[in-house]
């Protein structure tokens, strides 16, 4: 290394950090804005808010799911009883779709052991392929061809017909 180095444009950095040394009297405004805040913003609302907790946790509240009772059928209902068509609709739109979540946890759990047994598939994942043509098949039967508009009396109205049309099954094959 050169011994003529020129001292101006390589400086040296300080050997300590120098204190920073006041040159005024007057207090740091954000010193004082952070105070004011603290106590006169952040103190009244912490306290509300701790004191909100304190008595929700002497009155516990517990949510649960809805329960709603079973009403009647729509075959059971009345002739112009038209409280009890409207639940029996809601019961019937209540049923459906619950038994949409039924068909798309099979469907999740069918895809889950897909995924986890990957070649194997076939042979390890065939009970859940049969629960899931069993789901489906019985979803299909009661809400298939129904549409997005269906309702409680057109599904009593498929229900019969496929009824009618299993007894005719049943008497042709038995006249045979």
């Amino acid at each position: 290394m050169p011994e003529d180095h020129d001292w101006e444009a390589y400086k040296v950095p300080p050997t300590r950090t120098p204190v920073a040394d006041r040159t005024t009297s007057a207090p740091n405004p954000l010193t004082f804005v952070q105070t004011f805040f603290t106590y006169v913003i952040d103190a009244p609302v912490t306290f509300v808010r701790e004191w909100i907790e304190r008595q929700q946790a002497k009155n516990k509240t517990y949510y649960y799911h809805q329960k709603f009772r079973r009403v009647p059928d729509l075959s059971e209902c009345l002739e112009g009883d038209y409280l009890c068509f409207f639940e029996a609709e809601c019961q019937w739109r209540r049923d459906r779709l619950v038994d949409q979540e039924i068909v798309e946890i099979v469907r999740e759990r069918l895809s889950a052991c897909n995924q986890r047994e990957g070649p194997n598939q076939f042979q390890n994942c065939a009970k859940e392929v049969e629960l899931l043509k069993q789901v489906t098949k019985a979803y299909q039967d009661r809400y298939g061809d129904l549409g997005y508009h269906g309702n409680a009396r057109t599904c009593l109205m498929k229900q019969k017909h496929r009824m009618m049309e299993e007894r005719k099954a049943a008497q042709a094959k038995a006249s045979e």
